[in-house]
């Protein structure tokens, strides 16, 4: 019997999972007030790799000042985060 038959078999690969770059609110802080914070300015402050498809914004942490942000995801909490330091969070 050949190998492949012979080994078990386990699990499943997605195999269009969308892989996430994940960045928190207390990574934000680097950036200067009113700074838009993209994917390019993401890899410029080398908190992303260049090859990440997205990038997702948690709520971990806060921020003092406001930030015009751009993210492909985000959380709730990281949503009321940015609105209540008087920013604002585009989803792309």
């Amino acid at each position: 019997m050949p190998l492949q038959r012979r080994l078990p078999k386990r699990g499943f690969t997605n195999i269009f999972k969308k892989q996430y770059a994940i960045i928190n609110l207390r990574d934000l802080r680097r950036f200067d007030k009113d700074a838009l914070v993209d994917k390019d300015a993401l890899v410029e402050a080398r908190l992303v790799k260049g090859q990440q498809q997205a990038v997702k914004l948690l709520g971990h942490g806060n921020i003092d000042h406001p930030l015009i942000v751009r993210v492909n995801r985000c959380s709730k909490s990281a949503q009321q985060g940015v609105e209540a330091a008087g920013g604002r969070v585009e989803l792309v």
